[in-house]
């Protein structure tokens, strides 16, 4: 089960989850209460349930339960006070109410979110969403580059609406906007190069907002 909410990727084939193409680490217990909540969506599941689950054979009361709830919603960036996420059922138990959305990716292929903008490497296309996009070497990135010369988060572009700004993020081979190295976060206009190590992305403003599929792999 692969699934995004907010700018969190959960994944629970390889036990992973991501915020803003970071991974997050998790305790295993804070770790099966997402996924059991994220399981059972949108149906509230009972905190007897979940104490079942979590602690097997052993008695704990509902105050170990509210704490990991209080490190999941850390972590995934929700608040008890105004949830989006992990809403509390008050006398029963916790539910996830928000919006996930199923991934399916093959291999070689990530599948972007809806966005006026758009990153060019090559064959691939890469459409941008609102907030940040982390460009780097690791997977989960949201523009996944899979090359030695780019850091695992090499850089990121911040979309505001029509406006788009390009930061490094203290990468080793440094992050080049039209071959001026960045030091602090630099406006993107529509044909800007960017180069990452040896790698050369090309920013693209798009005519439409279409979701777009990368390439299959070089």
């Amino acid at each position: 089960m692969r699934l995004r909410f907010g700018d969190c990727v959960f994944d629970g084939q390889t036990r992973e989850l991501h915020r803003g193409g970071s991974p997050v680490h998790l305790t295993p217990k804070v770790f099966a209460l997402l996924e059991i909540l994220l399981a059972e969506r949108p149906s509230a599941v009972p905190k007897e349930k979940l104490i079942a689950a979590l602690w097997p054979g052993v008695f704990v009361g509902d105050g170990n339960l509210a704490r990991l709830a209080a490190e999941l919603r850390d972590a995934i960036g929700d608040d008890a006070h105004s949830p989006r996420f992990v809403r509390t059922v008050a006398r029963f138990g916790y539910a996830f109410h928000g919006e996930a959305a199923e991934e399916t990716l093959a291999v070689g292929t990530h599948l972007a979110r809806p966005g006026p903008h758009a990153l060019v490497w090559g064959e691939r296309e890469y459409a941008l969403s609102d907030g940040e996009n982390v460009i780097g070497r690791d997977p989960a990135a949201h523009v996944p580059i899979d090359n030695p010369s780019v850091s695992r988060h090499h850089a990121r572009v911040l979309i505001d609406g029509l406006a788009a700004r390009l930061e490094d993020l203290g990468s080793k081979n440094g992050t080049y906007l039209d071959e001026r190295r960045v030091d602090a976060p630099a406006p993107l206009r529509d044909g800007s190069s960017i180069r990452l190590g040896t790698v050369v992305l090309v920013f693209r403003r798009l005519a439409s907002g279409a979701a777009t599929e990368t390439a299959s792999s070089r």
